[in-house]
């Protein structure tokens, strides 16, 4: 790993781990994603929902939005497992944990998580001391993007099949890259074996949100901007649709974050939903 890679998870995964475990903790039932896994791995100190980040009213709309995001996408896993797929690949895998809490689905999968050597590492260290351990189904995959190695070419050696259909998901990951780096990632995706499907979330342009969750928004850029990781990319979904499309995935469809407001928030008493502002675009190919 080089020197300068530091062994600690990036703010915005911490911050992703910490709010899927508040939602169990602060929000009624029914859950819409059980998650405090992440928490466990962050062991943060016992003020850590003090923090203001962490706010409970000012932070559930994101809240909300994190955990239907995450709930879409194991339903979505899972039902391709259902249709035999068995390769499931995670892009800047963060602190995702699926692959402790979904024993049942990667029992019938390999999974392969991609994102940066030294905050791999570090969750590395931390699955095996809290006895995770890492199970023959998972395979982390460190690659240093900011050295410009190719995800893609790192796949295979720890073990994924380009021949065989795989689900491939990216999430809140887009709107930190480049537009010509979102449409390389395209480009390798529209090369997967048919039978693959792709899920990548992105950000619309602030016009396009509710009026109440701008300020929120304008808020998240500007903590991103001071932590050293800018918001570089918005899309319109069609936009995104024409991107995809140029890069070669001619079976495209949007996914609102609206829909998923009404999917896994419908019915709550709480007034609990997620903010506007994070779409989806789903490839199939």
């Amino acid at each position: 790993m080089p020197a300068d890679q530091v062994e600690a998870p990036e703010n915005t995964a911490e911050r992703v781990a910490l709010w899927r475990a508040m939602h169990l903790q602060v929000d009624p039932p029914p859950h819409v994603l059980a998650d405090e896994i992440g928490l466990q791995l962050l062991a943060p100190d016992g003020g850590w929902r003090s923090r203001p980040d962490m706010n409970p009213q000012a932070t559930s709309t994101f809240r909300a939005a994190i955990v239907a995001r995450a709930r879409f996408i194991e339903d979505l896993v899972a039902g391709q497992v259902d249709k035999g797929v068995a390769q499931y690949v995670i892009l800047g895998a963060g602190l995702d944990t699926f692959a402790q809490r979904r024993p049942e689905l990667v029992g019938r999968l390999q999974v392969f998580e991609v994102d940066q050597p030294g905050p791999q590492a570090w969750k590395r260290r931390r699955l095996l001391e809290l006895g995770y351990g890492i199970t023959d189904g998972l395979h982390l995959v460190p690659v240093d993007f900011e050295a410009s190695e190719n995800w893609w070419n790192e796949l295979p050696a720890a073990g994924f099949d380009p021949h065989r259909p795989a689900v491939v998901v990216s999430a809140g990951v887009s709107h930190y890259l480049t537009e010509e780096a979102n449409a390389a990632t395209l480009r390798q995706i529209a090369g997967l074996a048919p039978g693959s499907i792709f899920a990548m979330t992105f950000l619309l342009p602030p016009e396009l949100l509710d009026d109440a969750d701008r300020p929120g928004l304008r808020t998240s850029e500007e903590g991103a901007k001071s932590s050293g990781t800018p918001f570089i990319s918005f899309y319109t979904p069609a936009e995104m649709t024409a991107l995809g499309r140029a890069a070669g995935l001619t079976e495209t469809r949007h996914v609102s974050g609206a829909s998923l407001a009404g999917r896994y928030f419908s019915g709550r008493t709480d007034g609990l939903r997620p903010s506007s502002g994070e779409d989806l675009l789903l490839a199939t190919l």
